[in-house]
């Protein structure tokens, strides 16, 4: 279990092809296909945040997945961290898109 005083951020909060309900916490247009712990980490160090990386850790609505979490300190509500993250996300991936074609 986390810190009290730490945010708990996990890959699927991020993924497009999830609903509400299996997990997603971004809206749907702040949301990319498929984010890795990677994608994540990559996009909370570009926010400003100072993430832990926690690679063995498996989300309980998707158990079979060691998909990873990152430990992010409370300085906002978690949803503007979400935010912030999220728009780094789709940044980068926008990017990566672009450079593609």
């Amino acid at each position: 279990m986390p810190d009290k005083d730490k945010l708990v951020v996990w890959p699927l909060y991020f993924d497009a092809g999830r609903s509400r309900s299996e997990g997603r916490m971004v809206e749907i247009h702040d949301a990319i296909k498929e984010p890795t712990i990677d994608d994540v980490m990559a996009a909370a160090l570009r926010s400003g945040l100072k993430p832990e990386i926690e690679r063995e850790k498996k989300h309980p609505k998707t158990w079979a997945d060691a998909s990873g979490r990152i430990l992010i300190q409370k300085s906002h509500p978690k949803s503007e961290i979400l935010k912030r993250i999220s728009k780094n996300l789709k940044a980068k991936k926008g990017a990566a898109e672009r450079k593609r074609t």
